[in-house]
């Protein structure tokens, strides 16, 4: 089999690498890839931008590709699918009508509505005046989200009612994050503690994939700003059985089968941000309608299933596999390593050492790096994950920090405490 997968980050990466590792795949092309991909065995990257959509048919074409695999949320919601279905060919990830499970927030929340999955109240607005009535009402901590894609950024949780007001005028103006605030969905905080939690749907059912926990705050404990993720680990020891259970009793399978009746039956990946309350029962954040990033990286260290078939299996229709997945038991705990200034303006350009410095059980992700003229230069806010495998969260831990401490440029910025939690539950 013969793949391309679409996009530049992290999780393109990710993807990429497991999918070269598939023992059913020839080749793997990444369009356009970056300089991670470049230096993985079997991928090969093209000079072509994931949004032109006749240039990717064109591509799969003369290289003969057996199935596109799509990485990142703005392609899907754009309608790639759509696109490849009309020119006959196979690609993986949701139509543009699935997709804006994603693209837009108060559409996802009509839909969990419509069909019974567990959400936090909300409301909707364009009026800044109605929506500073709400909030008021409402009162703080609340949540105030833009309603368009917003690469993971568009999101404040406000600890009080000036800053949410703030917020919505931000967002409604433009000027946070231009069309994509024009509309604002503001919800009721959720106590609990969030996890990610991802599958492979078919249409008609869902696979799990291990659970994960992103942190989004830039800062130590969940502070600051929030960010397109930090850092995150697999498994997350607040998905118990049980839980896991109610997610895709509550969660998952109703998606699947109102998607279905909807008229969209979901195909490609399906990421859920939880929150868990403290009794279990799970609510959600956010959909995505793509593997989330950086929950990929961890994620897919510990896969040892072929992914590639899992992917043609679920675009063809002939049925998932009754037996699930198969993973490595140990934990991998990954960690963004971020330019000066991110989330807000960063540096670019800098070089990056101690990229060659191996250690047995890590892996170095690269999201906004590029070629420079004497080696590879940050080109992004997240630029690398550095990843670790251990026997356990502080061994993973332990391991990520150590690779991430080899590695330097100008004013690089991490956080030091990812996995916080699963340390704070191991140690109980």
């Amino acid at each position: 089999m013969r793949i391309l997968v679409v996009g530049s980050g992290g999780r393109e990466h990710a993807l990429a690498w497991t999918l070269a590792r598939s023992p059913s795949v020839e080749a793997v092309f990444a369009a356009p890839g970056n300089p991670g991909t470049a230096t993985e065995d079997n991928v090969t990257n093209v000079d072509v931008d994931g949004g032109d959509f006749d240039a990717l048919v064109d591509l799969v074409r003369r290289r003969d590709v057996d199935l596109t695999v799509v990485g990142p949320e703005a392609p899907l919601v754009d309608g790639i699918r759509d696109h490849f279905d009309a020119a006959g060919l196979k690609c993986f990830g949701p139509s543009k009508a699935a997709a804006r499970l994603e693209g837009s927030k108060a559409f996802a929340k009509e839909f969990m509505a419509r069909h019974g999955i567990p959400t936090a109240a909300s409301e909707t607005f364009t009026d800044l005046a109605a929506a500073e009535r709400y909030i008021r009402q409402r009162g703080a901590p609340i949540v105030v989200k833009a309603d368009g894609l917003a690469a993971g950024k568009g999101v404040v949780v406000a600890g009080e009612v000036d800053e949410a007001v703030d917020a919505v005028r931000g967002m409604l103006s433009g000027d946070s994050f231009g069309d994509a605030g024009r509309q604002v969905v503001v919800e009721d905080f959720l106590e609990g503690e969030e996890a990610s939690f991802t599958c492979v749907l078919d249409g008609e059912r869902a696979i799990p994939f291990a659970s994960s926990q992103d942190h989004k705050p830039r800062d130590e404990g969940d502070r600051g700003p929030n960010t397109g993720g930090m850092g995150a680990y697999s498994p997350a020891p607040v998905v118990t059985p049980a839980v896991h259970d109610r997610i895709m009793a509550e969660v998952v399978e109703p998606l699947v089968r109102g998607a279905a009746s909807d008229g969209m039956p979901y195909q490609g990946f399906l990421y859920a941000g939880l929150m868990i309350a403290p009794d279990g029962a799970p609510k959600v954040v956010e959909f995505n309608c793509r593997f989330g990033d950086p929950e990929a990286q961890p994620v897919l260290s510990r896969l040892r299933s072929d992914l590639a078939t899992l992917c043609l299996r679920a675009v063809d229709g002939t049925g998932l596999a009754d037996d699930g997945l198969e993973w490595d038991p140990r934990t991998a705990l990954g960690v963004v390593l971020t330019a000066g200034g991110y989330p807000l303006a960063y540096d670019s350009g800098d070089a990056i050492t101690g990229l060659d410095d191996d250690l047995p059980d890590s892996k170095v992700f690269h999201a906004g790096t590029a070629f420079g003229a004497t080696g590879i230069v940050t080109a992004g806010g997240r630029v690398l994950c550095v990843v670790g495998l251990g026997d356990g969260i502080a061994s993973a831990q332990r391991l990520a920090y150590q690779r991430a401490a080899s590695i330097h440029w100008r004013r690089i910025s991490y956080r030091r405490d990812i996995g916080f939690r699963a340390l704070a539950r191991a140690s109980d």
